[in-house]
């Protein structure tokens, strides 16, 4: 099968390529001029050069598929640069399907997440405008709704790898946070980390299984996890026994309101709203349809973070 892909050089975009090409399909990506990773898997696998706001890159792209995966996302915006939720993760979205249903490509998959549904920022507002568009196309569509994911990230942007650098490595204690005056179970906000190579596997094996045809699913990984248990849990895996201390979440927003439109500042304010939140869901449904034994978020699957070239790059317009 040929597979066209959208976001195909970014963290999940490389385990995607990786699996398609394990299993036979030839995958083809868009690659964005500029884009600080180059492919570099083993052939067969094919790429088209432009970006998501060009219909020919797109046209060429989608012509001669059997099917689409679109798993563009960003986790901040940059208005300034061009770089917003709106224009890639739901305008985007819907001009591929469009231009796949006018050239004949019947099977679309999108890269969603979990916790959507809530519309609590334009993230998960653009998002869930997506699966909504999808629904009513016509196409033969699956979403997929990740927790968090973590895994090796090849020198990309990756969960685990960006709270070891920017927290764990950190000479200051590591934050708990709560929200309210006093701190009552800090750091006690859930999360179901899910490992890349289990995400990249579900999309793999649901391109021609039509059971999962029209169904949206989430993917959490085996277990639930507090923030603090996964801080733990990393500093653990790195031999430290790092400090951590309970801290207002109004601190870093307030920090985030002045300083986020600034790539170098390390969190928004939206993500700190979503992650306070929590980010809890199963991944059981698909994972037993696709027999995959999901992995577990410890020291082993961790293993990763202790090499030194682990840092990331960091890339505004950097896609899921």
């Amino acid at each position: 099968m040929k597979v066209a892909l959208l976001g195909g050089t970014g963290f999940v975009g490389h385990y995607l390529t990786e699996k398609l090409l394990q299993h036979g399909h030839t995958p083809r990506l868009l690659i964005r001029k500029g884009s600080p990773h180059a492919p570099n898997h083993t052939p067969p696998f094919e790429t088209v050069s432009g970006d998501i706001e060009d219909n020919d890159s797109l046209r060429q792209l989608l012509s001669g598929v059997d099917a689409v995966i679109y798993n563009i996302g960003i986790l901040r915006e940059y208005p300034s640069l061009g770089i917003t939720f709106e224009k890639l993760q739901y305008e985007g979205a819907v001009k591929t399907a469009s231009i796949a249903k006018e050239l004949g490509v019947k099977r679309f998959l999108l890269m969603s997440a979990n916790g959507v549904e809530l519309g609590l920022t334009p993230y998960q507002k653009t998002k869930a405008a997506a699966e909504n568009h999808l629904l009513g196309s016509g196409l033969e569509w699956t979403v997929f709704r990740p927790s968090v994911i973590f895994g090796n990230p090849h020198g990309r942007l990756e969960f685990v790898s960006m709270l070891k650098r920017d927290i764990i490595d950190s000479p200051l204690p590591a934050p708990l946070f709560y929200e309210g005056l006093l701190p009552t179970n800090p750091g006690g906000f859930e999360l179901s980390p899910v490992h890349v190579e289990d995400v990249a596997e579900c999309f793999v094996a649901a391109l021609d299984m039509a059971e999962t045809f029209t169904g949206i699913y989430t993917l959490g990984g085996p277990r639930n996890l507090t923030w603090k248990e996964i801080l733990k849990t990393i500093a653990t895996t790195l031999g430290r026994d790092k400090l951590m201390l309970p801290v207002p979440v109004f601190a870093p927003a307030t920090a985030a309101a002045i300083f986020d439109r600034f790539p170098w500042f390390p969190i928004s304010r939206d993500q700190i709203r979503m992650l306070i939140r929590g980010n809890v869901c199963s991944g059981e449904k698909i994972f037993n349809l696709c027999k995959i034994e999901a992995h577990r978020f410890d020291e082993e699957t961790l293993r990763y973070i202790a090499a030194d070239n682990q840092q990331g790059v960091v890339d505004p317009n950097s896609t899921v």
